[in-house]
Order: C-alpha cells, then sequence, then structure tokens
C-alpha cells in the first residue's frame, strides 16, 4: 500500500452553549438550508473559483490576527511555546497551523495558516457540514424492497449502517407477502443504480480499496469491505430469504427497480446525527463518502464525487468561511489531491460551535484519551510527558495519510477560555507515530496545560 489511512463516551463539549453574544448567527442556519434546497443551484453553476450563489455571511469568522503586544500574558506565552515547538524536527518543514480565540473569532496564532495542505481525515468535518447543513440532523436513509414479475429488488437508499439484521428483517417482510399471494419462489436482484460512476475518486491509491474503503456503491450491508458492495448486499439478502423458507432462482444480478414494482418493505436508518457521530468517531471513510453523495441525491443532483464537492464548496460559502486554495475530490480526505488550509478548518470548527444545527459534530469529535476513538490510547495518542495533560481536555478531529497528518478541534483552559486550533503537517520523513505525538504536543500547547 501506498498511503496509510486514517485512523480507524461522555461528550464533555457540549454544543451551542459556548457563546452567548453572538447567537445572531445561528439564526441564519435554518434559512440558509432552506435557500439551498429552494434554490436547487445546478452543480454545474459551481465555480472553482470559490464564488457561490449564497451570499457570505459577514458574522463568519474572518481570522484577524493580532499583535503579540496586545495580547493577554497567558496568550502571549501560548504563541511564544507555539513558535518554539513547531520547531520539532519531527513536524518537518512542510507544517501549518491557526489557533483561534473562539469568543472574539481573532486568530492569536497563524504560521502559514492559508497553504493548501493535504487534510486527511479532516476533511470529514466538511463532509458532516455538508450533510448536516442541506439535510438536517433527522434525516434518514431508506433500503427498500420492491416486487414485480417474480423478482424482489433490494434497492439502495444510501445507508452505510445496514446491517445483516436489518437485511433479515426486510427478508422476513417480503416472505410473508410472498406466502400470502401464494409464492414461494422468486429472483433477486439489487438496485444501485441511486449512484453514478465513477465508484472511486481521483487521488485514491490502489491499496486503499477494498479494505480501506471500498468502491462508493448506494447498498452495502455490515460495510462489507468487496469490490462490489451491491451484489454482496443481494447474496446477504437471497440468503435470508431461503432462512425465511424462499426459494432463490438463479443468480442475485443488478436491474433498475420499474415504477410499476409494489414496495414490500423498508428499513429506514438511524438519523443522520447518529450517523455523522459514528463516521467521526471512527473516522469512518465509506460513510464520508455516501454521505457526500446522498447529499446530492437528496438535493436533485447526481450522486456523483463532483456534484457532492460542489454543494460542499456551497456551504462552506453560506457560512463565510474561505476556499482560497481549497480542493476536494472525496467526502473521506483519503484522496492524495485534496487541499484544505489549517484556516479553513478553524474557520469552519468556529461555525460548527456557534450553530446547534451541527451539535452532533462536536458530540462525534473524539476526546483524547478516549477509548474506542481515534484518539484513544489504542492509537498511541495523547499518551507522552508532554501531552499527556490534556487527556479529556481536548476534542479533535485525526488525520493521517503517508506524507500527512493533521488534528483539528476544540479545547478549554483552565481559566474557562475557548480555542479552536487546526494543525497539519505534510512530507515529514519522521514516523507517523512520532508526528502524532508532536501534534498532540500541540493541541496540549493550546489547552495550555503543558506550557
Amino acid at each position: 500500500m501506498t498511503g496509510t489511512p486514517d485512523e480507524t463516551p461522555t461528550n464533555t463539549f457540549a454544543p451551542g452553549g459556548r457563546r452567548r453574544h453572538r447567537k445572531a448567527r445561528v439564526s441564519h442556519i435554518g434559512a440558509r438550508r432552506a435557500l439551498v434546497l429552494a434554490m436547487a443551484v445546478p452543480v454545474a453553476s459551481a465555480t472553482l473559483a470559490g464564488t457561490s450563489a449564497f451570499a457570505a455571511d459577514d458574522g463568519a469568522p474572518q481570522a484577524r490576527g493580532v499583535s503579540v503586544d496586545d495580547l493577554a500574558a497567558d496568550d502571549a506565552q501560548l504563541v511564544k511555546n507555539l513558535d518554539e515547538r513547531l520547531a520539532d524536527a519531527r513536524l518537518g518543514t512542510d507544517v501549518s497551523g491557526v489557533v483561534l480565540d473562539a469568543d472574539s473569532d481573532t486568530a492569536l496564532w497563524d504560521h502559514n495558516g492559508s497553504t493548501a495542505l493535504m487534510p486527511a481525515s479532516n476533511a470529514k468535518l466538511v463532509t458532516a457540514t455538508t450533510a448536516l447543513t442541506l439535510l438536517g440532523a433527522n434525516h434518514e436513509f431508506t433500503t427498500k424492497v420492491v416486487y414485480g414479475e417474480g423478482t424482489l429488488t433490494l434497492v439502495g437508499g444510501g445507508d452505510r449502517t445496514l446491517t445483516s439484521e436489518d437485511v433479515a428483517e426486510l427478508a422476513r417482510t417480503a416472505a410473508d407477502g410472498l406466502r400470502a399471494a401464494g409464492r414461494t419462489d422468486v429472483q433477486v436482484r439489487v438496485d444501485d443504480s441511486l449512484f453514478a460512476d465513477p465508484s472511486l475518486a481521483e487521488g485514491w491509491n490502489e491499496g486503499y480499496y477494498p479494505t480501506e474503503v471500498a468502491p462508493v456503491r448506494s447498498l452495502v450491508v455490515d460495510g462489507a469491505a468487496v469490490q462490489d458492495t451491491s451484489i454482496d448486499a443481494g447474496k446477504v439478502f437471497a440468503k435470508k430469504l431461503a432462512a425465511e423458507g424462499v426459494t432463490v432462482t438463479g443468480e442475485v444480478a443488478r436491474a433498475t427497480a420499474k415504477q410499476s414494482d409494489v414496495p414490500v418493505a423498508q428499513h429506514k436508518s438511524a438519523p443522520l446525527s447518529e450517523v455523522v457521530k459514528k463516521m467521526l468517531k471512527t473516522s469512518d471513510n465509506n460513510i464520508a463518502e455516501t454521505l457526500l453523495r446522498m447529499t446530492a441525491v437528496e438535493l436533485g443532483e447526481p450522486g456523483t464525487f463532483e456534484a457532492g464537492t460542489a454543494l460542499v464548496r456551497q456551504v462552506l460559502s453560506s457560512y463565510g468561511i474561505s476556499l482560497d486554495n481549497f480542493e476536494m475530490h472525496d467526502g473521506s480526505g483519503l484522496s492524495r489531491a485534496d487541499r484544505i488550509p489549517a484556516a479553513t478548518l478553524a474557520q469552519l470548527l468556529d461555525a460548527i460551535t456557534e450553530s446547534p444545527a451541527l451539535g452532533s459534530i462536536l458530540e462525534g469529535l473524539p476526546v483524547a484519551g478516549e477509548a474506542g476513538a481515534s484518539l484513544g490510547p489504542e492509537w498511541g495518542r495523547f499518551d507522552d510527558p508532554n501531552s499527556q495533560c490534556a487527556v479529556g481536555k481536548v476534542q479533535a478531529k485525526t488525520g493521517t495519510l503517508t506524507g500527512a497528518v493533521a488534528l483539528s478541534g476544540v479545547t478549554r483552559t483552565d481559566d474557562g477560555d475557548w480555542r479552536i486550533f487546526s494543525f497539519i503537517e505534510n512530507n515529514s520523513t519522521a514516523a507517523p507515530s512520532d508526528i502524532k505525538d508532536a501534534l498532540d504536543g500541540l493541541a496540549a500547547t493550546v489547552n495550555g496545560c503543558w506550557a
């Protein structure tokens, strides 16, 4: 493999409750989403220059820098410490970072913050924000079974969390209907036409799939790491039907469901908010790619990478977030062609912390030292003398590819001040574990516990 994919509790960072004096911007979120849905802007109209059909929000973070001389003593010490620790040889020379004071949206520290770098899985923050903004936290994805002319067709609806137990329930309901109609045999087909080709993104290395990310299709069961998740799902469905006493004739194959087919069963996913939290906790590449496409599909656009990333640009612009040096080709950040500056990620996190509608992103961000999440001890995070002090105090999205490590999140100092940070390094020759230790140390510095 030529690239190392991203690492796969009670949340102490309450969404929507951080600041009181800038609530006016939150009220714009629902109107923004309604505007997007009403306009149904053609994807072709999105431009590479970062323009959008939506006016930038004047209240969005502008990352205004300040002179060190104007900073309070503790913030001036923070800047001094970051400058010194950025010289860590493990980070190399291709590193950027931004730290915002969350209350004033002031950039306390900015080192090459607008530089275009590979963000790795920090791109999932963008995907989650786009999906929640346009679809809403309560949105569900529906998998259906339809019947026609002796055939049951399993129709994919973009539910990347569908399990074999869910499919078994679909099979039971379908089998009951067949028996009621006096039929004991049936053919099985799968319809994954919701997503268009290509199923592989620009910038994905061949070694990534199907183990780290499967070719993107709208039908999958148990997160199967296989080349054709749709046919695999159809085989699971056929097996469950057989367990119900239904004879399945012939091989499972693809077919597009007809309008005349009769719906016989359906399964709805958990709400989008729960799907987003699962994606972020474990840095699930496949969920991210499905969410990118489903966001486009639900807005009447083609189920493609291009349609999804065009909506990403429009949503970021609607929050007033800079698209300078921004380039995104997938939803997971696995693409080695992706470029997102640290300044953009910091501004995005500021918007996320302002909006209750995006609260599930904060709830989904791993907490330093949290078992089972990508900042947990099993990944060797926040476990050295310089960063252990930040266990339980930092909440952030990880990102790791060969040649790219990123960490972006939020923390609260002992004085009660909220800080937003984003650190990205590319091309260091140090071991990935050493680079992560260095970035964890920077996050601990932002928290103030490593002074």
